[in-house]
Parts: structure tokens; C-alpha cells; sequence
């Protein structure tokens, strides 16, 4: 049987693990605010066999797809900083412990490793969108890394840093969930 003062114990265990993670993802956050990727859509290589039709479409694409990529890169970036700046300061957050009985405890220790949860999810996320501008920039952005065809806008603008096309990613899906059943048996 646990008593109160275990679990009080615990409670202040998650809270001193928790605390430098918070501190790593604000650094993360004024870090990924300060730094803007460096794609520039100018300097697009000229394909051989590529008329010049193709490579101003191409061009249009590419910028297209950067500007949707940076737009969702600051919509991820304004939600990062806005959940940094809903967190209560260390002194408001003992004050708030000290009144409250170990169910309130449990359930604000909950909260508070949701929202490190989220923050690391909408940080990888930020990282994704910026591998993206990488492969944009590379020439390699918003080509089926299977098959090689052109994914399709509509796709890459429900996942802006997908790296296979419909067909494909199904497959692979489709093959892991074999893989899953397999491992059970």
C-alpha cells in the first residue's frame, strides 16, 4: 500500500525530472524563433532536357511549396510560444503545491507532463518542416523518395514534410502492419 508521503514524494520527483526538460524546450523555442532557414528559391538548379516551360513551373512549385512551408513553420512556432508563456513561474507553482491535496498533486503533475508532451511533439514537428526547406533547396522536396513521381500538392499541404506519395506510404503501412501481426505470432 502507498501512503500519502510516498506519494507526495513521487510527486516532487516528477517535478524536479520535469523541470529541465521545460528549461531544454524553452531554449529550443527562443532558438527555433531566432533562426530562419536559409532557402533561397533563386537559386534553383537549371534539369537537363528541361524546357523552359517546365523549369518556370518547377520554380513556381518550388516557391509555392516554400511559402506554405514557412507558414507552417511559424504557425508551429507562435504555438510553442504560446504555451512557454502559459506556464506559471516556479514561485506561483510551489504556492499553488503547497495548497493542494496529493489528488490535485497527481492530476497537476498530469498536466504539466502533457504539455512537455506537446512541446516536444510541435518541436519535432518544427524540425520536420525544416528538413523540408532543406530538401526544397536540395531539389529533393515534394518527390516520392520510392518511386520518384511529384507527391501531390494536396498532400503535402495535409503533411508538409512527407517524403512519400499516397501510393507508396500505403504500402509501407500496409507492411508494417504485416510486420506488427508477424512480431505477435
Amino acid at each position: 500500500m502507498v501512503t500519502k508521503g510516498q506519494l507526495k514524494k513521487k510527486g516532487e520527483l516528477k517535478a524536479k525530472s520535469v523541470e529541465p526538460i521545460t528549461k531544454k524546450l524553452q531554449s529550443a523555442a527562443s532558438v527555433a524563433a531566432t533562426v530562419k532557414p536559409s532557402v533561397e528559391v533563386d537559386e534553383v538548379p537549371v534539369r537537363p532536357k528541361e524546357t523552359a516551360k517546365e523549369r518556370e513551373a518547377r520554380e513556381q512549385r518550388q516557391e509555392v511549396l516554400q511559402k506554405m512551408l514557412l507558414e507552417k513553420r511559424q504557425e508551429i512556432i507562435k504555438e510553442i510560444e504560446g504555451s512557454l508563456g502559459q506556464s506559471l513561474t516556479e514561485d506561483q507553482q510551489r504556492r499553488l503545491e503547497s495548497a493542494r491535496d496529493v489528488g490535485d498533486q497527481a492530476l497537476m503533475d498530469l498536466e504539466r507532463e502533457l504539455g512537455i508532451s506537446l512541446m516536444e511533439m510541435r518541436n519535432r514537428r518544427r524540425q520536420s518542416i525544416d528538413e523540408a526547406l532543406t530538401r526544397l533547396h536540395e531539389g529533393t522536396y515534394g518527390i516520392c523518395a520510392e518511386c520518384g513521381i511529384e507527391i501531390s500538392e494536396r498532400r503535402l499541404q495535409a503533411v508538409p514534410f512527407a517524403k512519400l506519395c499516397v501510393e507508396c506510404q500505403s504500402r509501407a503501412e500496409l507492411l508494417e502492419k504485416i510486420e506488427r501481426e508477424e512480431d505477435r505470432d
